[in-house]
């Protein structure tokens, strides 16, 4: 099964699904930590890029990562069903955000991350301000703590 994208929001909940891959597993036969991280980037690709295109909007205009931090709760072996990667944003600043994670499936929660992103412009390398289109895309998904 390859990887499925849900509907863009769910009560400000975005949801990507991700196949787990047997290149995922590592010697102990679950997914290896550094994994997880992979599946948060798919996850933030198809949010913040793949998912504005399909809606004929403009994606998020040049975004980095400033930090990342993640708690692993459970192992996740190689399986038939895809894992869930449920995020929001729970801060929202003129010039970064922070994006809340859970890697989860009904029955159990496997991770929780968050990640902060800065606007950046590559072109004068340097952070920049979120335009007001970006920030009203981003608040489509704010849940806050």
């Amino acid at each position: 099964m390859s990887e499925v994208l849900s509907p863009a929001t769910t009560a400000k909940l975005y949801v990507y699904e991700r196949q787990v891959r047997f290149a995922d597993i590592d010697s102990y036969g679950h997914v290896n930590n550094v994994r997880f991280f992979d599946y948060l980037e798919d996850a933030r690709v198809a949010m913040f890029i793949l998912d504005p295109m399909r809606e004929g909007i403009s994606p998020l205009r040049g975004i980095v990562i400033a930090r990342h931090e993640i708690d692993y709760r459970r192992p996740l072996n190689f399986r038939p069903d895809p894992v869930r990667v449920e995020m929001w944003i729970t801060e929202i600043k003129p010039a970064r955000f922070t994006l809340s994670y859970e890697i989860r499936d009904d029955a159990t929660l496997y991770a929780e991350a968050r990640t902060v992103v800065v606007a950046y412009d590559a072109a004068q390398a340097r952070p920049r301000r979120f335009e007001e289109d970006e920030l009203a895309y981003l608040r489509r998904f704010y849940h806050g703590e």
